[in-house]
């Protein structure tokens, strides 16, 4: 990811990683989503859910991944947003959280919008994250509209 000049996957590691997240989706019927923009037709991110452990505890992930071109734009926050309600409303998940790499204020903020709040921060390999926590009971209406 550039935001933290990490190079791009070779093809082994993309084969591995669409590997993973197929047989993610295959298990827990959920998954990433492509973010397309309509007004160009090009795939521009994803964005999605995934079931992982956290400290021994099984947490579901909202996370998001776009194409640098297309930071501060509002996107994320727009999918994050739809995302977070399909996940309540349509899958009935109780929670949701987000890792966010310690220093990515844009991310950070991109959660606080749409209703999350610092749960705490930790360590997943090697990396320090904070924890961005959101429970189903907070309803669409409660979460900040984007300015």
């Amino acid at each position: 990811m550039a935001a933290f000049q990490t190079a791009p996957f070779g093809r082994d590691q993309m084969d591995g990683w669409l590997r993973r997240n197929l047989a993610h989706q295959d298990e827990h019927g959920y998954g990433l989503f492509s973010v397309i923009l309509k007004s160009e037709g090009v795939l521009i991110g994803d964005c999605g859910l995934e079931t992982m452990q956290v400290d021994g505890v099984s947490s579901t992930e909202l996370g998001y991944d776009f194409c640098s071109d297309y930071w501060n734009r509002g996107f994320a926050t727009e999918v994050a947003s739809a995302v977070c309600d399909f996940a309540f409303g349509t899958l009935g998940l109780p929670r949701l959280i987000s890792l966010i790499r310690v220093g990515n204020l844009a991310s950070r903020r991109v959660s606080e919008k749409i209703g999350m709040h610092f749960h705490r921060a930790i360590v997943k390999r090697g990396i320090h994250y904070w924890v961005y926590a959101i429970e189903s009971a907070t309803s669409p209406d409660d979460r900040e509209s984007e300015d």
